[in-house]
């Protein structure tokens, strides 16, 4: 017994130096990581499908805070029995700051706030897409080593001021706010898009993070 306790005590004892070993050694330390999106839906003949990329670099200002941006693209694309009804390709720019947490270990707790900056331009009407928004997330970060971790984070709130530009017709711009991804959906705005929002946030976010 004595000899499992000095093992555990040990293996403890290891797993807090190297985090205290990570978490020095962040300073000054750069990332870089990719989230990727896709949710596909279908009603009656109508499927709507979604697909985001965003890779995203960044730097530790202190031990415990990093800031970034990533820079990626959105596809949304409507299809039906009678062909593509409509797609929409979207530029996604998004500035970001975390602060980390030590839970345990290796373990970290994070909460991030990001500003995602969208536009692009629905081809079929020639509608054009602007959106502007902050997004409230928290998560967990595990360090398998100082150079490489894995991260999971959860959407908490989120805020979009959305604005469609028809080639013919009056501006609308929509607004919506969320907790945990709840938000209302305007009629017109939903439609134009073929059926999905051009919003970045997605309630689960899993991926990998290499430390250089």
């Amino acid at each position: 017994m004595k000899k499992i306790v000095a093992l555990i005590s040990i293996a403890l004892i290891g797993l807090t130096a190297k985090a205290q070993e990570v978490n020095q050694g962040l300073k000054g330390a750069w990332f870089a990581t990719s989230q990727f999106g896709y949710q596909q839906t279908k009603t009656a003949d109508v499927k709507n499908t979604s697909l985001s990329v965003l890779p995203i670099v960044g730097t530790f200002v202190t031990p415990s805070v990093a800031v970034g941006a990533g820079f990626g693209y959105i596809n949304i694309k409507a299809d039906s029995d009678k062909g593509t009804a409509a797609k929409t390709d979207l530029i996604v720019i998004e500035p970001l700051a975390r602060k980390y947490w030590n839970v345990a270990g290796s373990l970290y707790f994070f909460g991030q706030l990001a500003a995602p900056v969208i536009t692009g331009k629905e081809k079929q009407s020639d509608l054009k897409v602007t959106q502007y928004g902050l997004s409230l997330s928290g998560g967990f970060d595990y360090f398998v080593t100082k150079n490489f971790s894995v991260e999971f984070s959860y959407d908490l709130a989120n805020f979009t001021s959305t604005t469609l530009d028809p080639k013919t017709g009056e501006k609308t711009t929509v607004t919506n706010f969320g907790l945990a991804h709840v938000a209302s959906v305007d009629p017109f705005y939903n439609s134009a898009l073929g059926g999905s929002r051009p919003n970045l946030t997605s309630p689960l976010s899993f991926g990998f993070k290499f430390i250089f």
